[in-house]
């Protein structure tokens, strides 16, 4: 039968699976309700146990590129720390996004890509939203991708938290911060206890394995902090079925040892007063099992190598409580190489693609108050890409399809004014106007009224336009006539987003978001096949409408319980058509609950996340799918011992994402994602 796999278990029909997450759901609310009594009636209250009100209070850094409390940052914010890391089992980034409100994640089993506001279009490159460590840019300067899974540069176990920013942000960083900027915070070294040494170990399904060693300390004199840490991970992955290879001569569409993964990791970090220097080295191999591009399925020589580093070195200082300021330079290297082995028999060519970019940059911003009414930030970036080479050929015999050798530059100015009002009545607005050697200019500007009518009632209203530049893959990249060709024309996509945002503390203990959104994006860059010579083009021709509800409550009482459920409502169409945009959920609903077993001692995570079906580029739907996952973890049971057991999809759903172009029948097929799978980890402080 068509789109039966005959290999992985049916899935139930969604009736089904939408009563069963809706029992689930009702299982958790009650066991929240009824654990909180029970919490709060037994169990005396300790300095780790903060409400929540006072959690919410966590400093957020990037919403207006200084701290400033959550409730006052003009975005809707979410806050994903290292014990949420802990306790839920998280791997990845991907894991830590997919758990998050309004959030969804699709892996081709390549890459992973992140969608939000009912928009992750298959065959884009994650190329949406902006993505930081510590303030400083991870998007690279050929496909302006931002990698979430394991070719993100910084290892997890170094995340301190996540801010998550929705909306907009193009007035302050511009391009890519269209849909979210995402800033990952790292530890410092006085974070590390005992001597400052940690080993981690881990061990789990599909022969897969990863350590790290890192060292951490603060100095008796408290000017010089040193953080250093080294990784390896390495995963045989799993086997895997694929619907449209099978036939004999592709085994019968079972694929073996191809979705293996490598990745060797270095981060560093030394701060000595106001001066703070980071760096890092990471490189992730991976196979490529989907038979993507035409190339050879089942065959272990398919790969890519994605290796980024980069040193950072920031100055940072507030002077007399009004002045502050802000200075940084950088120097980024992003290197792509993929080995294709052509499915032409019996020559089975080895196809090479290679990308490489370095560029270097600075950026200063200078900050003032002004009689306690004024938050006043103006900001200065210069960015010149020195390499942005990209190259196409066959090794043996030697064709060569591209070679393709460029550079540019992107200046920009900004400003940004916090303004009190009135004692609970802020605005918050700023513009920045981005200059590029390749297009020109575009100007963005974001506006924010936070309004508090009580202390424990906070509004906020937002509006602010964003850009996303078309990358040089979408404007050069060409393979000699066989598929792609260039459009070196192509303008920037526009959107334009109105968000508003009521958060609502019920106590101490509970707080509820409220959140509606509405976008227009103009301009969306979109792959298109060329009816004059049948050649793929990136042209600007789409527009896209979107509008969409969230809901979430979280609790968190005495004795270590917390939770949370969301509920998020999104409907993204294209305007010239009028149907709803490929890869696009219109429900999200998701639950998160932390139980400790053993006060202090052991904690059990649980979490599901539900995906309504999704539309694919054949114009069919992949189904529904219920994911539960489940963390135990426990520290300190031995001193400065660490320990934790995880199982991954444990309703064992076989379900598939949508894939892009480049995937053939996957279209209508879609890319099998991983069944029920396990970890143990094991980490030691010396």
């Amino acid at each position: 039968m068509l789109g039966v796999d005959p290999i992985v278990a049916v899935k139930p029909p969604d009736a089904f699976l939408f009563r069963s997450v809706t029992m689930y759901f009702l299982i958790i609310l009650f066991l929240i309700h009824a654990l909180n009594l029970r919490a709060a009636s037994s169990l005396p209250p300790d300095l780790t146990e903060c409400s929540l009100e006072e959690l919410m209070n966590i400093p957020v850094r990037a919403a207006s590129k200084y701290e400033q409390k959550q409730s006052e940052a003009p975005a809707d914010v979410t806050i994903v720390t290292k014990e949420d890391v802990k306790k839920y089992g998280y791997r990845t980034l991907a894991d830590i996004l997919r758990s998050v409100r309004g959030f969804f994640v699709t892996n081709d089993r390549n890459y992973s890509y992140n969608g939000v506001s009912g928009f992750n279009r298959p065959g884009d490159l994650n190329t949406r939203i902006l993505l930081l460590v510590d303030g400083h840019r991870i998007n690279d300067n050929i496909f302006d991708t931002a990698p979430i899974g394991r070719d993100f540069p910084v290892d997890i176990d170094l995340f301190d938290r996540v801010e998550i920013i929705r909306g907009p942000g193009s007035s302050l960083y511009g391009a890519n911060a269209f849909f979210a900027v995402i800033n990952i915070i790292t530890r410092r070294g006085r974070d590390f206890k005992g001597k400052g040494v940690e080993v981690t170990g881990e061990a789990g399904s599909f022969n897969t394995y990863y350590g790290r060693l890192s060292y951490g300390a603060r100095f008796d004199r408290k000017d010089l902090e040193v953080l250093v840490s080294g990784s390896y991970f390495n995963s045989r992955g799993p086997q895997l079925f694929f619907q449209e290879f099978n036939r004999p001569e592709t085994n019968s569409g079972i694929t073996r040892n191809t979705d293996s993964e490598r990745v060797p990791s270095f981060y560093g970090k030394i701060s000595y007063k106001d001066l703070t220097l980071s760096g890092v080295y990471h490189s992730r191999e991976k196979g490529i099992p989907t038979g993507a591009f035409g190339i050879a399925f089942n065959d272990p020589r398919n790969k890519t190598i994605d290796t980024r580093a980069y040193l950072d070195l920031k100055y940072e200082r507030i002077f007399d409580d009004r002045w502050g300021l802000t200075a940084r330079l950088f120097y980024d290297y992003y290197h792509y190489d993929g080995d294709f082995i052509m499915n032409d028999p019996p020559l089975k060519i080895l196809n090479k693609d290679v990308s490489h970019g370095t560029w270097w940059g600075g950026e200063a911003q200078l900050s003032r108050k002004f009689f306690d009414r004024h938050k006043v930030i103006l900001g200065a970036e210069y960015r010149h890409n020195l390499r942005q080479d990209q190259f196409n050929f066959n090794e043996a015999p030697f064709q060569r399809f591209l070679e393709d050798r460029r550079s540019s530059t992107i200046w920009a100015l900004y400003i940004q004014d916090e303004i009190t009002i009135l004692k609970n009545l802020r605005l918050n607005a700023g513009v920045r106007h981005d200059q590029y050697s390749t297009f020109g200019g575009t100007t963005n500007p974001r506006v924010a009224l936070i309004y508090n009518p009580f202390r424990s009632t906070n509004l906020k209203f937002l509006y602010g336009t964003a850009f996303r530049a078309p990358n040089f893959y979408e404007m050069f990249y060409q393979d000699g006539g066989v598929s792609q060709k260039p459009n070196p024309d192509l303008k920037p996509e526009k959107i334009a987003t109105y968000e508003v945002v009521w958060e609502q503390y019920l106590s101490r203990q509970y707080r509820l978001v409220v959140a509606g959104f509405y976008y227009h994006i103009r301009n969306l860059i979109t792959q298109r096949l060329d009816p004059q010579d049948d050649l793929i083009i990136f042209r600007n021709l789409g527009q896209v409408d979107a509008k969409g509800l969230e809901l979430e409550l979280h609790g968190r009482w005495a004795g270590g319980w917390e939770g949370r459920i969301s509920y998020t409502f999104q409907d993204a169409r294209n305007v010239q058509s009028g149907t709803p945009l490929t890869n696009s959920p219109k429900h999200l609903p998701k639950a998160n609950l932390t139980i400790p077993l053993l006060r202090n001692k052991i904690f059990g995570g649980m979490e599901l996340q539900y995906l309504s079906r999704r539309l694919t580029l054949g114009n069919s739907h992949v189904g529904d799918a219920l994911i539960g996952n489940f963390t135990l973890f426990s520290r300190n049971i031995v001193k400065n011992l660490e320990l934790s057991a995880s199982v991954y999809n444990i309703f064992n759903q076989r379900f598939r994402d949508p894939g892009g172009e480049e995937h053939l029948l996957s279209g209508m097929f879609g890319i099998p994602q991983d069944g029920i799978s396990f970890r143990v980890k094991l980490l030691y402080a010396f």
